[in-house]
């Protein structure tokens, strides 16, 4: 039996019939080769190339681009493949921060380099490709409205947001509030960046998370979560 509220994947819904997973001009074998094909010399040119955009976050000085392995078919699973043991479907993890009957959003337990950080994930145990639509269509709306609320904050310049997946099946949407004033921490590195910061205060970055939900609220409706509970 599953948990209380998580989807069950083998359940059928409205657009089943829609085929997705066209064949890949490419097998990965033939991919492999191709992007191998330049050499070194070429992967040093677009080392250079990169390391010169200002954010950059490391010392050129000896840095050299990583080899590209062979592909691994299959690869192994993501965790939480399995509702039944699905750490997010439990609501187990992080710092809540605001939910509705079908969504939820947390901050991570742990504050790091980043002003804040926050994850919107759907109760049942959904990924990005299995919503229906109805769901997919909140997934767009309350995106735009956390993204207003966490640019509303003091000091923060821009809502960076990522879906990734490679990580957990559980869908889970990332919300980074990019500092004002940080250029050089514009774009997608400042995930890396995150990591080589300093955390942040945690009752700065708790009562910024508790400001975004409080204002999510207040737009788009659904309630602050201002204490850890199974039921979101």
């Amino acid at each position: 039996m599953l948990p209380t509220g998580c989807h069950d994947p083998t359940r059928r819904f409205e657009n089943e019939d829609v085929r997705y997973h066209a064949t890949m001009p490419l097998t990965p074998d033939e991919y492999y080769e191709n992007a191998t094909s330049l050499g070194e010399d070429q992967a040093r040119r677009a080392l250079s190339a990169l390391a010169d955009w200002e954010p950059f976050p490391f010392e050129v000085e000896g840095l050299r681009a990583a080899t590209l392995a062979r592909p691994e078919i299959p690869e192994a699973p993501r965790h939480d493949e399995d509702p039944a043991t699905c750490r997010s479907c439990a609501a187990n993890d992080g710092l809540p921060v605001w939910h509705n009957e079908a969504w939820r959003l947390i901050a991570l337990s742990e504050p790091s380099g980043a002003p804040l950080i926050l994850m919107l994930l759907p109760k049942e145990h959904f990924d990005l490709g299995d919503l229906p639509d109805e769901m997919a269509a909140q997934l767009g709306q309350i995106t735009v409205h956390v993204a207003r609320a966490v640019e509303s904050l003091e000091h923060i310049a821009r809502a960076h947001v990522a879906r990734f997946g490679d990580g957990g099946a559980h869908l889970h949407v990332f919300f980074f509030a990019r500092p004002e004033g940080f250029v050089q921490l514009r774009g997608n590195f400042f995930m890396v960046w995150d990591d080589l910061l300093a955390p942040v205060p945690r009752a700065v970055r708790d009562a910024d998370a508790r400001r975004v939900g409080e204002l999510l609220a207040a737009s788009f409706g659904g309630t602050t979560s201002t204490s850890r509970s199974p039921s979101i």
